[in-house]
């Protein structure tokens, strides 16, 4: 299948519930420890993961997932190492790869996506590539058989949500707050933002960013997304437990039990 498909059917196989996407700090606290994490979010219920690649200038990020790239980056991290733990959790869950523009652009886009598609990764999230650059990276994925997942903010106007809408494969990636990623106590905006969204797209709807509670994503699921991302709350616990993989399995099954 291609990476689109095999999302698809993550989607689908959650049979009218919505999916669960913990997102991972690669390489964070270390390679072995960010694999092993990776492997407690599947047997933690997860039904795909996202999977950063640390770099030096997250601007989409806030404090937490900030800090946790820049001690993976001192721990040794690299692009090739992250696609060495996509490769192989992939063989488990769709991996979708949450990667910053100049990663992709010091390899060359088309090497880099190859990459990226030989490691298994169904998917590919740029964050601060604007809709306008972004075809050339959207064929590279297409030709490789890669989703090109978009991101839609709750600013997006209309027009502009139409345009991300055609362009996304997979999912569309449905930014909940305007902001950083980080933990938020508000949902009470979720309906209104995946009704706008879902209104200009045919793929499903995941909505992050402050997802940080099994209330929080319940709330979210409730609101109508297709899917649900969990990031801060997840890399804050890998970061102050001393044994991170068990502590965030646990954490994933409260999550996941919260969606069923």
């Amino acid at each position: 299948m291609t990476g689109a498909e095999r999302i698809a059917a993550a989607f689908l196989g959650c049979q009218r519930r919505a999916a669960l996407m913990p997102y991972l700090m690669g390489g964070f606290p270390d390679q072995a420890r960010s694999l092993a994490i990776a492997n407690g979010y599947v047997d933690g219920g997860a039904d795909l993961i996202e999977l950063g690649v640390p770099f030096s200038d997250p601007l989409a990020d806030g404090p937490v997932i900030q800090s946790a790239g820049t001690a993976a980056l001192a721990a040794g991290a690299t692009f090739d190492r992250v696609l060495a733990t996509a490769s192989a959790v992939a063989e488990r869950v769709p991996v979708v790869l949450m990667c910053y523009s100049n990663a992709i652009l010091a390899r060359g886009t088309d090497r880099a996506i190859a990459g990226i598609a030989a490691a298994g990764v169904s998917g590919l999230i740029v964050p601060d590539l604007p809709l306008e650059e972004a075809p050339a990276t959207a064929l590279s994925c297409s030709a490789a058989g890669v989703a090109f997942v978009g991101l839609a903010a709750p600013t997006s106007t209309d027009e502009r949500l139409a345009a991300i809408g055609a362009a996304t494969q997979g999912f569309l990636y449905t930014v909940a707050v305007a902001g950083t990623t980080g933990e938020r106590g508000d949902h009470s905006a979720y309906a209104e933002v995946v009704a706008r969204v879902r209104a200009h797209t045919s793929v499903p709807v995941a909505l992050g960013f402050g997802i940080s509670t099994p209330q929080q994503a319940r709330a979210a699921a409730d609101a109508g997304a297709d899917g649900v991302i969990v990031g801060s709350r997840l890399v804050r616990e890998a970061a102050e437990s001393d044994d991170p993989a068990a502590s965030c399995k646990a954490l994933v099954e409260q999550f996941a039990q919260a969606l069923r």
